[in-house]
């Protein structure tokens, strides 16, 4: 038990520097007069503390969910009784869901019944609280870290957490399954009167009519206020036998015993069965005309909601509290550092807000996480999304066309394999591994045939990107893209990108640089200065053809994860390009999705005149770190302010241009917590030793053979081989190293 508690005290000091929290900082948007019930900004109420990172209702992850988030947050602790009737936090009934009872007491589960149907597990019931001294919280949730399972945290009473945290204005108590407690001798109503005398309880909340009413006339309705709990519109409430979408069209009934309801988020904004948000409902609007405050409920950024939101959980949280009509009274979730940047940072921003925050917002492929990349309505969307600098990858086609698409590959980007184009399926190594059906293999009529493909990368995790949409859009000549560029106000520059440059003139007698400067200048961009011109390649050759366009900002890519760069390397480097692009793991590198400190990739480049843009963003939670909190916005701010980039390069453009908009930033010593960069590797440091991630090499160091390259060659005369698939070899692969080391030798 001593070791235990140590070993929790020194977790909670660890927190302390998990995030920079600045105790001067009480929120931002205080001015802005909410259509909650009761005019005030609406709660953040962390259900289980931080839940959605460590364990549910352990001593860490409440210290956690105080740090990050507003200041009135509430705790919400799902109250169980112990066979001595000690009150516990524990957020499910069968305790092994949540504990490693089932490791510590393996012969003591028994058979009960809930609803008319025998449930096994081990039961708070059958256990006294000293019998729960040595049963550790656990992850409960599968698909989330279970890397802290090891911390041996205990489960805490409810005096606990009042002693631990002395949360203000109080804690959210969470009541259920009374009349099971009931038949084991056990009153929840007698230990919630007791204990809200000794403890501040802000809120208690029960999805049953009868212990609300058993206790609304024995508790300050102006300390504690009693909400009824919605659960799924068909189940029955225990105490009426009457269903809870019933008890939903009787709201001046749940008047009499409660001052609000807490709901599933569903209740107000519903989605069809492909998930796409219906039109809301007057949920909101009829509780506050009954006199009842709104909590929401279910909100977690780590599980699907509606494509509507682009995975951006910050525009969730919006929906429910900034929009024309309503704001709920409150959000219950798992992640509460998220609706507290909703509500004070990005509420009531407006669309003309100025930015606060310097780094370039550039796309990828458009705005390609909404709409299938480099289509018209990719780029479109980005413009309307407020992105900085739009970009085109750009391809050549078989007559010599330069058009935006992704990737050389078609299979990549478009249906083409389910096309008649199929025979066209060929093996290229000096391109990629595995075969591809590449663009200058068709015409540029006959690739305006293809159908569009939306990118979905992380279909592994049953992720898709908005399907009502994969297959929407046509694709754009380079012409198309500059003049839709130049015709759109709010952008500030164009990036094009150029690979497979040597191999085209080579092998295939296109020359892409060339097709590319031909573009700019007949659409007018080598003698403007309205739109920045950035030309990016991983090829330094391509960077050093077009080093006479004076007017253009060479960017070169890293085509690799590194640490740092040699001082030779990044003057070479300055030969040739304007500006570098590094991965996020160049930047802040982990390990099994845990960051393991910083690089001095950045602060190195830019001691050499060097801006560093960084790629790829992404709204999807499974492609940041859990360091990041399953929130797009807070990987964005922790690179921004925390790594100092000077561009992020982003498949969903609006979350990043709203991010530069938000209220929070430019406060100095005033920025809330929920708002500051996270520490990089101190997440990792709270993991105990059993559930370290295995140590991994550390990336290397960028060096001149990293970035060399001979000069382009010449469009070449003879024609061109390939590899078709199933075939024998036809490829001639010419050998560069010589050529190569002695570029290499010539900077040396």
């Amino acid at each position: 038990m001593h070791n235990s508690l140590g070993r929790t005290f020194f977790l909670l000091l660890l927190l302390h520097s998990l995030v920079v929290t600045l105790v001067s900082a009480q929120g931002s948007n205080k001015t802005t007069l909410w259509p909650t019930l009761s005019g005030n900004p609406p709660l953040v109420i962390a259900r289980g503390g931080f839940s959605g990172l460590f364990p549910d209702s352990s001593s860490i992850a409440y210290a956690l969910a105080l740090q990050v988030s507003v200041p009135d947050v509430l705790l919400w602790c799902d109250v169980k009784l112990t066979k001595d009737g000690a009150g516990i936090c524990v957020p499910d009934i069968r305790l092994e869901n949540a504990t490693n009872i089932a490791e510590v007491h393996r012969n003591k589960n028994k058979v009960y019944l809930f609803n008319g149907v025998p449930t096994r597990g081990w039961f708070p019931v059958d256990f006294t609280l000293n019998e729960l001294a040595n049963v550790s919280l656990t992850q409960g949730v599968y698909s989330r870290t279970n890397k802290f399972d090891g911390n041996s945290l205990q489960i805490l009473t409810v005096q606990d957490l009042a002693k631990t945290t002395k949360p203000q204005p109080g804690i959210w108590l969470n009541i259920q399954y009374d009349a099971f407690f009931k038949q084991h001798n056990l009153s929840m109503r007698s230990f919630v009167l007791s204990v809200s005398r000794s403890v501040v309880v802000g809120y208690i909340s029960s999805p049953e009519v009868g212990f609300l009413r058993s206790i609304t006339t024995r508790l300050n309705p102006r300390t504690t206020k009693l909400v009824f709990r919605f659960l799924g519109q068909d189940k029955l409430e225990p105490s009426t036998n009457q269903t809870y979408g019933y008890l939903l069209k009787n709201l001046t009934f749940i008047k009499t015993f409660a001052s609000g309801i807490l709901v599933p988020k569903a209740y107000i904004w519903p989605v069809d069965a492909s998930l796409y948000l219906q039109p809301h409902t007057s949920v909101v609007a009829d509780a506050h005309k009954a006199g009842l405050e709104v909590f929401a409920s279910d909100f977690a950024n780590d599980v699907p909601f509606s494509f509507n939101y682009s995975y951006d959980p910050v525009s969730e949280s919006l929906s429910f509290i900034d929009n024309a009509d309503f704001s709920v009274d409150g959000m219950l979730t798992d992640f509460p550092i998220t609706p507290s940047q909703a509500r004070d940072c990005f509420a009531h921003l407006g669309k003309n807000a100025s930015a606060q925050a310097k780094p370039l917002v550039i796309s990828k492929c458009g705005a390609s996480g909404d709409y299938p990349g480099c289509t018209d309505l990719a780029f479109m969307q980005a413009i309307a999304d407020g992105v900085d600098v739009l970009d085109c990858p750009v391809q050549l086609s078989k007559d010599g066309t330069p058009f935006c698409l992704s990737s050389i590959n078609l299979i990549d980007s478009t249906l083409v394999a389910q096309s008649s184009f199929t025979s066209l399926l060929t093996s290229i190594p000096k391109i990629k591994t595995g075969s591809g059906i590449f663009t200058f293999s068709l015409t540029w009529s006959q690739i305006q045939t293809l159908t569009a493909a939306i990118a979905n990368p992380y279909n592994n995790y049953r992720m898709f990107r908005n399907p009502k949409f994969r297959k929407a859009g046509k694709f754009l000549k380079l012409s198309e893209f500059l003049a839709m560029s130049k015709n759109a106000s709010s952008l500030t520059g164009v990036l094009i990108s150029i690979e497979h440059a040597a191999y085209l003139a080579e092998e295939q007698r296109l020359s892409v640089t060339d097709a590319v400067i031909d573009a700019l200048s007949k659409a007018g961009y080598d003698n403007q200065t309205s739109l920045k011109v950035m030309i990016q390649s991983s090829d330094s050759s391509v960077l050093m053809k077009i080093k006479d366009q004076k007017n253009y900002e060479r960017v070169y890519k890293v085509d690799k994860n590194i640490r740092n760069a040699l001082d030779s390397t990044v003057k070479n480097i300055e030969t040739f390009a304007d500006s570098v692009v590094v991965s996020k793991m160049s930047v802040f590198p982990e390990r099994q999705a845990f960051l393991t400190g910083a690089t001095d990739t950045v602060s190195k480049l830019q001691s050499f005149k060097l801006p560093v843009y960084v790629e790829t963003f992404s709204n999807e939670f499974v492609s940041q770190a859990w360091d990041f909190f399953s929130d797009a916005n807070m990987e964005i701010n922790s690179f921004v302010m925390g790594a100092n980039v000077d561009g992020v390069i982003t498949d969903f453009p609006k979350t990043a241009a709203r991010y530069k908009r938000n209220r929070c930033l430019g406060l100095g010593n005033g920025t809330p917590s929920y708002m500051t960069s996270v520490q990089p590797g101190q997440l990792m440091q709270i993991i105990s030793q059993a559930y370290m991630p295995t140590a991994e090499a550390p990336y290397p160091v960028l060096t001149i053979a990293d970035v060399a390259e001979p000069p382009l060659p010449s469009v070449s005369a003879r024609a061109p081989t390939f590899r078709p698939v199933g075939g024998s070899s036809s490829i001639v692969m010419s050998s560069k190293w010589d050529d190569l080391m002695s570029w290499i030798n010539k900077l040396l």
